[in-house]
């Protein structure tokens, strides 16, 4: 009996990331594009995969009498703990350790999804460690620089309204990028003062939003009544572009970088910039850790952890008003 074929296996696990743990099709494709690199890496020695004459870069699109790039001549139960050293080893001659790290997870959820469902009797990828990374210390703005970065957006304009609007509510609530362009009208309750987002895994929670926030979203629907008759349909997105479509967090992106060139800042602002701001914002104000898991939308306390030594002026300080022996 024949063992499936390694495209196979990839696509059924990549279906079950989506159906069974809601994972995003962004997040799809990066597993699959890791576990793509690993079969072409033990089918040719090299990380690269090629696409075929045809252009497809998937290997459903493949015709039955093409060779299959991403298929390799090991069997999948042929893939052992040495197969998957010597693909970290071959990692390490150009990828940073994150990288690494990233790449063996996906592995490792892989291989343990053909165990689950009979393909593998155990994980090869188990005992292998994960390379031991340098604490990441999140890029933030301070809160002057905050400050200065909202207000220097004009609101003599739909589209600066717009864009006042959508960065107010980022630094206010915290969000992802993803989950302010996934944001429909019905989504905020201007009256109680929160809105509702869906998160990493379609995970849904509710986020206090503050004052300025809700009226910088008000100001920015009126006027898109007023200029456009755009209604507050509660299923429709609550940021449009020129088309009246929903915004892209590429687009997003690339707004708030045209925002920051014009005001000047001399710190790299990007979207996560607002949440890591946010976060150190929150722990500076008094916030405790627990809260800001739930705010953040953090499944572990440790990933909300990494933000409190970004405050370690506030730590300091406290350390000299307090210390009896300093």
């Amino acid at each position: 009996m024949h063992s499936p074929l390694f495209h196979q296996l990839i696509q059924s696990f990549i279906e079950s990331l989506s159906s069974e743990k809601g994972y995003s099709a962004h997040t799809c494709r990066a597993y699959r594009r890791d576990i793509e690199d690993f079969v072409s890496f033990i089918s040719t020695g090299t990380g690269a995969v090629e696409k075929n004459t045809t252009g497809a870069e998937h290997p459903d699109s493949f015709h039955s009498d093409q060779p299959d790039p991403y298929e390799s001549p090991l069997r999948v139960e042929q893939v052992d703990a040495l197969t998957i050293r010597g693909y970290l080893g071959f990692l390490y001659k150009k990828n940073k350790k994150v990288t690494i790290a990233r790449k063996l997870s996906a592995l490792r959820s892989f291989f343990k999804y053909l165990v689950k469902v009979g393909i593998l009797t155990e994980n090869p990828a188990d005992m292998i460690l994960t390379p031991k990374l340098g604490k990441f210390i999140p890029v933030y703005l301070t809160v002057d620089d905050m400050f200065r970065l909202l207000d220097s957006i004009r609101t003599d304009t739909l589209q600066g309204l717009r864009n006042r609007a959508m960065f107010e509510i980022m630094y206010s609530c915290g969000i992802r990028v993803s989950e302010l362009a996934g944001m429909n009208v019905g989504g905020v309750d201007f009256q109680q003062l929160v809105v509702r987002v869906l998160g990493k895994g379609n995970k849904e929670r509710v986020v206090p939003v503050g004052h300025k926030a809700i009226e910088a979203v008000k100001a920015y629907r009126n006027r898109l009544m007023m200029d456009r008759g755009v209604g507050m349909d509660s299923d429709a997105p609550l940021f449009l572009n020129k088309y009246d479509s929903r915004l892209t967090t590429r687009s997003i992106a690339r707004i708030l970088d045209q925002v920051a060139m014009r005001c000047g800042l001399s710190t790299p602002v990007s979207p996560h910039a607002f949440r890591h701001s946010f976060a150190t914002h929150m722990l500076d104000g008094g916030a405790d850790l627990r809260g800001l898991q739930e705010l953040l939308g953090h499944q572990s306390l440790s990933t909300t952890q990494r933000y409190t030594h970004v405050s370690i002026d506030q730590l300091m300080q406290i350390y000299d008003t307090a210390h009896p022996r300093r």
